[in-house]
């Protein structure tokens, strides 16, 4: 496995996993469990919205998960705001760390106030979608036929996730869409599938990228072990 790219909110990997393991790991980052608003008391309302609108916007507001938390955590925020002007996920003051503060929740009109407070918990996407902490996702790198001006020159100019490499009498490479079909007007049996797998983890913000994986992975081991268990 090599890591072509790795920021907080976006990793890229390269590797020759069987496509059974990497379906598992990518089911697994729903049970990965993060911090999320799960509970919202809403004391005045002036706003267009209706409460229920409110709280689930609120829900979907990506909080930090710090690695301390565990299933007795519960962080209060509150929210005070009068009109006129937008409100954003950045008005909500507590201890948890807001991840994007200029997440709109609603608009106030003049001397319309929004007064709420809410309970944050640990929680997983199972039970609901806002506790996902991310995407993971994949596709296969690509062999191609060298030997063809043509086609070189589309692989060279190639704008995948990572740069072409040549081996030997074929190039392994990531192309678009366009590019592949491109390439397939040429030559129709230039293109195949490699056995190398580009792996993306894309974090919403409650945890970094490569932490996602790490927990992914945890949640899988775990639930391997317990149907071993269970098994016997």
């Amino acid at each position: 496995m090599k890591i072509v790219m790795k920021t907080p909110e976006k990793m890229i990997l390269r590797t020759e996993m069987n496509y059974s393991l990497i379906n598992a790991i990518r089911r697994s980052v729903e049970e990965v469990k993060t911090l999320a608003i799960d509970e919202v008391e809403i004391f005045k309302n002036d706003s267009a919205l209706y409460d229920e609108v409110l709280a689930h916007r609120m829900g979907l507001i990506p909080l930090k998960t710090e690695v301390k938390m565990n299933s007795k955590t519960e962080i209060e925020l509150v929210l005070k705001k009068e009109g006129p002007g937008s409100v954003y996920s950045g008005d909500l003051k507590g201890a948890a760390k807001i991840i994007l503060d200029k997440i709109p929740i609603t608009l106030l009109e003049d001397k319309q106030e929004l007064e709420i407070s809410a309970t944050a918990r640990l929680g997983t996407g199972l039970e609901h979608a806002k506790y996902v902490p991310g995407l993971v996702y994949y596709r296969n790198l690509l062999e191609v036929k060298s030997g063809n001006v043509k086609i070189d020159s589309i692989i060279e100019r190639a704008r995948g996730a990572m740069k072409p490499e040549k081996k030997g009498n074929k190039w392994i490479c990531d192309l678009n869409d366009a590019e592949s079909s491109e390439v397939l007007m040429i030559d129709k049996e230039a293109v195949k599938d490699s056995d190398e797998l580009l792996v993306f983890v894309e974090s919403f913000g409650h945890l970094n990228s490569d932490k996602i994986l790490e927990k992914a992975i945890e949640v899988l081991k775990e639930n391997l072990e317990n149907f071993e268990k269970n098994f016997k």
